[in-house]
């Protein structure tokens, strides 16, 4: 899974990387974003691309209780275009939700280390999203997300069975067009090159999400 990453790059380098025509957005840079934060995306709408944010942890329109979303933080490619809580957004409401990096626990004995995971270029990273929004019964709305994960590449798998869809280059166009053919859509959903990542322990201080420095991005 993908419980728990870092966004620490300005707006202004987003803007440029992801060549974003409008910004909507007020989230601040974060060292430990958790479930039910806001977090940073990419959107496509009417051939533009906007920078914009939503509730982490997807609220499908149809459910009555909002606070399903702390259970729907990811969705698994595997299974994205068949879960009812997933589908919709997967044919029609695709995102990028923009990272420095995640953080992953390994088990080691008796407890788990937490590891920091990112390019080893230190370019951020775009994972792939699906998005909703859900409507109240007063009419406030609610905007929010999912991040889908796939099966690890090498690196990876030393340390968790999972990890966040990544898409980079064109791959990034392709997620975002909603014209496209879902059965295109899928085959994005795989894992990142190990080669270009790079992982090392971290302190403990990032299993609280209270504590929110940048200690908990630096080697342990």
């Amino acid at each position: 899974m993908c419980g728990r990453f870092a966004q620490i790059e300005p707006i202004s380098r987003l803007i440029k990387l992801f060549m974003i025509d409008d910004t909507l957005t007020e989230a601040s840079p974060s060292y430990n974003i958790a479930p039910g934060s806001r977090v940073i995306s990419v959107v496509q709408k009417e051939g533009k691309r906007l920078l914009l944010d939503f509730q982490w942890g997807l609220v499908p329109g149809w459910v009555k209780d909002p606070a399903i979303g702390q259970s729907l933080i990811n969705a698994r490619a595997e299974t994205i275009s068949q879960k009812p809580s997933f589908r919709g957004a997967f044919k029609a409401r695709r995102c990028l939700v923009v990272a420095s990096g995640f953080y992953e626990w390994k088990r080691e004995g008796w407890g788990k280390i937490p590891y920091f995971i990112r390019m080893a270029s230190r370019e951020p990273l775009a994972f792939a999203g699906i998005h909703e929004t859900w409507t109240s019964p007063q009419g406030a709305e609610l905007n929010t997300c999912a991040i889908i994960t796939t099966g690890p590449n090498s690196l990876m798998e030393q340390i968790h069975n999972r990890m966040p869809v990544i898409l980079s280059g064109d791959r990034q166009e392709t997620w975002l067009d909603t014209a496209i053919q879902p059965e295109t859509a899928l085959t994005l959903l795989a894992p990142y090159s190990a080669d270009e990542m790079e992982a090392y322990p971290v302190s403990t201080l990032v299993n609280s999400p209270k504590n929110n420095v940048a200690a908990c991005i630096e080697p342990a």
